[in-house]
């Protein structure tokens, strides 16, 4: 189906052990610079969500996990193979941050050998091509992708990336459908690790365009040089060439095109997942106005360059300038772009690798360019990650070609790629080092950028989770303080999560009614914000408003009915109320969601178990749960073990359920739970007598 006649690159062959040693030199400053994320931890910016506090990807590897990667939502993105290797790392590592830390160097360190192996295949340059990969491989525009671990989507993705360009120049090289299928299914598994990689196939055309010089093939078989220069043809031929050339050169490109219409469906494909996903997600999605969006995409296709060239004052959040651009910035950056565009268009016949290596750029970054805008970020790091290889391919070939006749050009150009290469390292090095926790991250990105409500918050979570109360709070209020400043009602969803914070802080503090306060305020400027209702129902719960709050559970429910924990929150509820009915639906439907979510299944246990009504008591049904939530936390909770003890001997498995009664009395003493104890010492005197436990109360274990 895909069969074309295979172009034979003209590239000249290089040694095995020149190859083996660049390749060596680009491992040793990978993991110079970023080996020492293997001490850091996780941050609390995206990393509790992809895997410390998602149970399903804590789970590691199973069968329901795989199922649920490629049938839900994560993080608010559809990436599949994202998913499972984050499930594959906690199989392996557990919730050790090291280990995390290990495979995102390790994924990055693949794509900088796959993006040398590549260029050098395609070019035939060892050099030039080692550089590129280096380049990629410590420029500090890059730091964020490989240390941040929920940024494993972009290492992960450019490892596919680089398979799908190597795949496809073995394609050209010697059609077939059967590597035509290969490379596109390495192209599916990149766009199910990113959906940044639609504009794949554009890069495809353009890597047609040049080194492998596709669309420059006459009718009698001529070739392109690989040089970056045009293959004249025989002398002979040339007045044939020249009354041909535009008809066959047009044809060829519609070919091209052709060819690659099936990569464009799953482009397309992609593109639609993604975009449904988004527009689901609350607040995700043109929450800015259509101008801001353009304006500020074009002065970010000018800031990431000056960035490249530049790369101090980088931070994991830089906050969007709204309508605040001047009209000379915005017309000056385009200008910018127009007259780069206009240029690499102009030379693109002596310099082919120029327009190839700046619209690799631009449709690399279209995707991710703030058009559609994800999120409130003006511009963020890391979306350089693999865009800026057309910028640094063309560069490099353009230094090369501009000191290709200087007398010292092998001395001049190889000290300055180490200036550059040892600047670069050493930069990332640095940048690198703030992502060691939390506080370091935010507290650097308070220090580079003004007014970033991002960075408060999250610092203020930090400090809160490290009990530092008074400071989280203060780190709050200057976030809605910054926010007030605009005005915009774009921010009412940030707003809506800082005040929800801000009650968390309030509640620590013992300050109930100030937190209710917060919470209302949340709900009300973002009314589909499912976990201002929940937060607020847990704190009218410690107040004692059971009613007050299941009606904010219930509300909850409205907004999001797959959130086991409002599911579960309103059973334990409802069952202090005496509803076993309806709290048990509950229950059931917390477990159908998260089937590893252990306190539904604990809390179902008992009901079944120790139920004074005989219609809600089901013995084996109790074992079952009560198994599972004792397996899923290994034997180390107390409470668990008790459940699991009175389903025994609700099957009259006595002697079982004292045996496992006297284990949960002993965690119990040694974490100095006296009330447990002193529980579970009044339930090993019913099973000795051979009597099953009754809860007349229940609600007094319900977690």
């Amino acid at each position: 189906m895909f069969r074309a006649r295979g172009i034979a690159l003209r590239v000249k062959p290089s040694g095995a052990r020149e190859i083996t040693l660049t390749s060596l030199f680009l491992v040793t400053i990978t993991w110079l610079v970023f080996s020492q994320t293997m001490r850091y931890d996780f941050v609390n910016y995206d990393d509790y969500v992809y895997v410390y506090q998602n149970p399903i990807v804590r789970s590691g590897l199973t069968p329901h996990g795989i199922i649920w990667a490629f049938a839900h939502t994560h993080a608010r993105n559809w990436h599949p193979l994202t998913t499972l290797s984050h499930m594959v790392d906690c199989e392996i590592f557990g919730t050790k941050a090291a280990g995390h830390h290990f495979t995102n160097v390790f994924l990055h360190t693949l794509a900088v050998l796959l993006l040398f192996f590549l260029l050098q295949k395609m070019t035939g340059t060892v050099w030039r091509s080692a550089f590129v990969a280096a380049l990629f491989a410590i420029h500090p525009l890059h730091v964020e992708s490989v240390a941040w671990i929920a940024e494993r989507k972009d290492v992960l993705s450019a490892v596919f990336f680089m398979l799908t360009l190597s795949a496809y120049v073995s394609y050209v090289r010697r059609p077939s459908t059967a590597r035509y299928m290969i490379m596109s299914l390495l192209f599916a598994c990149g766009l199910m690790s990113k959906s940044m990689l639609v504009s794949v196939p554009l890069v495809l055309l353009l890597l047609d365009y040049w080194p492998l010089g596709r669309n420059q093939r006459s009718r009698h078989g001529g070739q392109a040089a690989v040089s970056g220069r045009r293959l004249e043809p025989k002398r002979s031929q040339a007045s044939d060439v020249r009354r041909q050339k535009s008809g066959v050169q047009g044809a060829t490109f519609v070919r091209l095109i052709v060819e690659k219409i099936p990569l464009f469906v799953l482009s397309i494909l992609c593109g639609l997942v993604t975009f449904l996903v988004q527009e689901r997600s609350a607040g995700s999605i043109e929450q800015l106005p259509l101008s801001w969006r353009i304006n500020n995409a074009i002065v970010s296709g000018v800031t990431y360059i000056c960035q490249m060239f530049w790369p101090t004052g980088l931070a994991v959040f830089y906050r969007h300038p709204e309508n605040h651009l001047a009209i000379w910035q915005v017309a000056l950056a385009l200008a910018f772009l127009i007259a780069i565009t206009a240029l690499a268009l102009v030379w693109r016949r002596r310099r082919p690798y120029l327009l190839v290596g700046w619209l690799w750029y631009l449709v690399m970054l279209l995707p991710v360019i703030g058009i559609v805008q994800i999120g409130l970020q003006g511009h963020a790091d890391r979306y350089t990650y693999l865009p800026q290889i057309g910028l640094y391919l063309a560069l490099t070939w353009l230094f090369a070609d501009l000191f290709a006749s200087f007398r010292y050009r092998r001395a001049v150009l190889s000290a300055a790629s180490v200036i550059v290469l040892a600047t670069l390292s050493a930069c990332a090095w640095k940048q690198t080092s703030y992502w060691r926790n939390s506080e370091s991250l935010w507290t650097r990105a308070l220090a580079v950028t003004r007014d970033n409500e991002a960075a408060h918050t999250n610092l203020g979570m930090f400090l809160l989770k490290q009990g530092q109360v008074d400071d989280a709070i203060s780190h709050f209020q200057v976030a809605l303080q910054i926010l007030s400043q605009s005005g915009q009602a774009h921010y009412n969803l940030s707003c809506a999560i800082i005040h929800s914070d801000l009650a968390s802080a309030l509640v620590r503090k013992g300050l109930i009614d100030e937190a209710i306060m917060h919470l209302q305020k949340a709900a009300e400027l973002q009314p589909d914000y499912a976990d201002a209702h929940y937060n607020l129902g847990s704190v009218l719960l410690r107040k004692g408003e059971t009613d007050q709050a299941i009606v904010q559970w219930r509300a909850t429910l409205s907004i999001n009915p797959e959130d086991a924990g409002a599911h579960t929150a309103l059973g334990n509820a409802l069952l202090q109320k005496g509803q076993l009915r309806e709290a048990i639906a509950h229950y059931q439907a917390a477990i159908a969601i998260e089937p590893l979510s252990v306190s539904p299944l604990n809390n179902l246990a008992w009901v079944l178990s120790t139920s004074d009504d005989a219609e809600f008591r089901n013995g084996p049904r109790a074992v079952e749960f009560a198994q599972r939530a004792v397996q899923l936390t290994r034997m180390e909770n107390p409470m668990f073990i008790r459940t699991l003890a009175a389903a025994y001997a609700a099957n009259g498995r006595f002697s079982d359920a004292t045996e496992l009664a006297q284990r949960a009395l002993s965690l119990a003493r040694e974490q100095n739970d006296a009330d447990l104890a002193h529980d579970v010492e009044k339930d090993i005197d019913l099973y000795r007598a051979n009597l099953p436990l009754r809860d007349s109360a229940l609600s007094n274990s319900s977690q």
